[in-house]
This record gives structure tokens, sequence and C-alpha cells, in this order.
């Protein structure tokens, strides 16, 4: 029968039983009557940007008929400095917002299928594709509605014992060696468990231009002036508006 292999004897190790508790630290809020816990705003920022993109399509294009825009954000990190439990918070005269996302665009166009010289027939297809972006917006400390709670550090330390040992043979009977013991390890660790700033996205607004790049004419279709193109130059000016959002203990007044 095969041994079985444990890294940790619970039945040595550790202890079931019960647990005390004592209360633990006040929340940090204004005074008031009740404690609730919910996620409470600390900005609202109008973000702007600018994109620049070429695109290419699979087929000649006869006209663009229509394109359809979503951003969409995938992170969105407030930056916030860590402080001692126990210790006074250095106010940040700024903070750091890392925004990264992508504006999904789904183009409808026209592509010809046949030409006669006299009309074009197409065929409406479709192109999806993604415009990504990503920017650090500088924020105020003045321009927070409320200030973050900033993270509290987490913190290890090492304490030792005094040891004395008989030095052995060939050593004065009177000396000592005088050390800490090496084969025991003592540390006292502190964990804390911070809540995470997180965003919400409002609202955005994109003002666009294209351009094609590479349209050529029809052969006899001078009059018309129509022809085809595969690629567009895209320019961008994206704003967007999104919240910074914080759990925090806030006190009301009770119901």
């Amino acid at each position: 029968m095969k041994k079985e292999n444990k890294c940790v004897d619970i039945n040595v190790s550790a202890n079931v039983g019960e647990c005390n508790y004592s209360p633990g630290a006040a929340p940090i809020a204004p005074a008031g009557e009740a404690i609730i816990k919910v996620p409470v705003e600390l900005a609202v920022l109008n973000v702007r940007t600018n994109l620049a993109a070429k695109i290419t399509f699979p087929e000649p294009v006869l006209e663009i008929k229509d394109i359809k825009k979503r951003v969409q954000i995938v992170q969105c990190k407030l930056l916030l400095p860590g402080v001692a439990a126990g210790s006074d918070p250095f106010v940040e005269d700024s903070y750091h917002l890392f925004i990264k996302g992508f504006v999904r665009k789904n183009i409808q166009y026209a592509s010809p299928c046949f030409n006669s010289g006299v009309c074009v027939n197409s065929e409406i297809r479709s192109l999806t594709t993604d415009v990504p972006f990503e920017c650090v917006v500088e924020i105020a400390a003045a321009d927070f509605d409320r200030t973050p709670q900033l993270p509290f550090l987490n913190a290890r330390a090492e304490f030792d014992f005094f040891r004395q040992q008989e030095l052995g043979r060939g050593f004065p009977e009177k000396d000592h060696f005088l050390s800490s013991d090496l084969s025991q390890f003592h540390q006292n660790s502190s964990q804390f468990y911070n809540e995470m700033p997180f965003c919400e996205l409002i609202s955005s607004n994109i003002t666009e231009w294209d351009e094609a790049l590479d349209r050529k004419p029809f052969d006899h279709h001078a009059n018309w002036g129509e022809g085809t193109f595969e690629s567009i130059s895209e320019k961008m000016f994206l704003q967007f508006t999104v919240k910074v959002l914080q759990k925090q203990q806030v006190r009301v007044a009770a119901l």
C-alpha cells in the first residue's frame, strides 16, 4: 500500500475549536447613527483622447453605408499609494487613473459584384474591428468628490530569542556560544484586505473622419465618378465619462 505523503499534518499543526473576538477598529466616516458599507462616488471624469488608425477591407468597397460604434473599457485602475497601519496617510497632490479599452466598429459597406458600364450591382457586407486606445489620467486631489481610502500596507517582522550553548571540547569551560537559535524561526505578520476602487462607464461621444486611401475609378464610368477602395484612414476624437467608486463604510441616519 502506497504511503500518503502529507506536507502538513493537520492533527499536529492545526487547532480546531472555538474562536473568540474583540471589537474591531471604528470605521473611517463622519458622525452618524448607522454604519453601512456601500460604493461611494470618488470622482466623475470626462476623459478625452484622439485615435488614428488604418482599416483595410477584405474586398473592394464601393461606398460605406453605415458605421456603428461602441466604446468598451477593459481596464480602469486608480493607482493609490499604500500607508502603514496606525500612521497618518500622506495626502498626494494628484492620483493616476490608468484606462485601457477599444472602440468596437461595425462598418456596413457596398461591395461591387457586377459592373456593366451603365450600372453597378453590389452586395451589402460588414466588417467588425476594434480600434484600441490606452491613456493615463492625472486627477488632482482637489477634484475628488470624496477622498479615496488608501490601502494599508502588509507587514512582516522577525524576532529571535537569545540562546547560550556549550562550546564543547577544545574551549575553556567558562566560555559559551552566545547567539540566537538557528533551528527556530519567529515572525509576526499582518495582512490587510483593502477595497480596490473601480469604474463605471456612463456615456461616450465620438467624432470621426474616414477617408479612402487607394480609391480607383471604374473604366468607362468617368461621368459617374464611381470607383472602389480597399483601405481607409480613420481619425477619431473620443470623449467618454467614467465614474470612479470605492466601497467604504459610512454613517447614515438610522431609519
